[in-house]
């Protein structure tokens, strides 16, 4: 078992953060989705009395998605896979700022809580892969013209932001599979760093196109997004990040 806490520093408020993660989230998930694969939103919608985290919160989203990732995913995990099994099931209850998924949760307590080990990311600073890289997703050349945040330069470039929060991704993972656990868990851990710095670097690159919308506005988003990806799925090619 692999279990990781994923800290990302950004220099936006905790309010802003909602907005941004879920704007970005629906534009991420079009530039992933094409030729069969990507995601799909199965069910998007409020829940009430479903209690996280010891009771202290209880409604929100409820999201149901499924993604289908057979190039996304490595060869030697494609040559392995039964045909059909390269979907990822995932339920989500987002009682912001606190959500919880069916495979991931921040109450560990005892032994896994040990376990876990912190990985700080920093979206300005650390290395993308060349094949991830885009110049207009580039923290260190983007300014926002709404807030006049940014560029992030420097070893330390929080220190010089207001606002500024982290937002903290613990991911645990475990794979039974004898000879290839190890080898497996790596690599799911090793995608999420990836992808938890290049979204981030996204969300705040595109800060002007989120800043000042409203809840109301992400979830008409939210709905429009969900049939351009069950049109998308159906043709064009694959899109978005590639498995090696």
């Amino acid at each position: 078992m692999l279990v990781k806490e994923f800290r990302v520093v950004l220099p936006l408020t905790v309010e802003e953060y909602q907005v941004a993660q879920l704007y970005s989230v629906a534009e991420a998930s079009k530039n992933e989705t094409g030729g069969g694969e990507g995601v799909e939103v199965l069910k998007n919608e409020p829940f009430d009395n479903h209690p996280l985290l010891g009771d202290r919160f209880s409604k929100g989203q409820y999201t149901y998605k499924i993604y289908h990732l057979k190039s996304k995913v490595p060869s030697f995990i494609r040559l392995l896979a039964p045909e059909g099994s390269l979907e990822v099931h995932e339920e989500a209850w987002n009682a912001y700022p606190y959500c919880r998924t069916i495979i991931t949760a921040h109450e560990l307590t005892g032994e896994k809580f040990k376990l876990r080990e912190v990985v700080p990311i920093d979206i300005a600073n650390d290395p993308v892969k060349s094949s991830d890289y885009k110049a207009d997703e580039d923290p260190t050349k983007f300014r926002s013209e709404k807030t006049g945040r940014g560029p992030l330069v420097g070893p330390e470039w929080w220190k010089k932001c207001d606002p500024v929060m982290t937002c903290y991704k613990l991911v645990t993972c475990e794979f039974k599979w004898f000879g290839l656990q190890t080898r497996v868990e790596k690599f799911i851990q090793d995608i999420e760093r990836r992808l938890f710095t290049n979204f981030h670097r996204q969300v705040f690159c595109w800060m002007d196109r989120w800043h000042g919308m409203t809840m109301d506005d992400i979830r008409r988003l939210e709905d429009k997004t969900k049939d351009e990806l069950d049109s998308q799925r159906q043709q064009g090619e694959v899109r978005g990040t590639k498995g090696e």
